[in-house]
């Protein structure tokens, strides 16, 4: 890569606009991926990595160890695309209190996204948001379980069995 990571992570921390497009340029596309993965639509998947991005930007001076930044980029995001489903939820009570949401309605709010040649799109989609944030941080990204716990504020091990039994569910759903 010939980025020294940390390096430019302090040189964001005083101030280098360059330095933090060049951090921003290594965690961009996995940023994508989990909130794509998480939230099944591509405008809000950029909507959230764009905040999260302005976020950090903005708050990178707050950041204790430069060595965690794609951790705390990643736990920014993860809060975004959980107010993004709350978003969503609030939405959905106020259809479902008009009584207006039909089938058809239902259906186009559902736009096929193009996951990249990925056929287990289906499958993930029938997993609950958290699964899918699991799995979505620890196979799509490489995080480690205790790199997934920080993020989301868990117990290491409470990661590995809900990750171990959203991967079994996958894999009985694309059976």
């Amino acid at each position: 890569m010939g980025l020294d990571f940390t390096a430019a992570v302090s040189r964001a921390q005083a101030g280098d606009a360059k330095a933090f497009a060049e951090l921003y340029s290594l965690v961009y596309k996995d940023l994508y991926r989990i909130a794509l993965l998480n939230l099944n639509n591509e405008h809000d998947a950029s909507d959230v990595v764009s905040d999260t991005v302005l976020d950090a930007y903005k708050s990178i001076r707050k950041l204790r160890e430069p060595d965690a930044f794609k951790a705390w980029i990643v736990k920014i995001l993860t809060i975004k695309i959980k107010n993004k489903r709350k978003e969503y939820s609030e939405i959905n009570n106020r259809r479902r209190d008009l009584e207006t949401l039909d089938e058809s309605v239902e259906q186009e709010n559902q736009p096929e996204i193009d996951y990249g040649g990925i056929e287990i799109a289906e499958g993930f989609s029938k997993l609950s948001s958290e699964e899918r944030l699991m799995l979505s941080l620890s196979i799509v990204s490489g995080y480690k379980s205790e790199e997934i716990a920080t993020m989301l504020g868990m117990n290491a091990n409470t990661v590995r069995s809900k990750a171990a039994r959203a991967r079994e569910k996958l894999k009985q759903y694309l059976e």
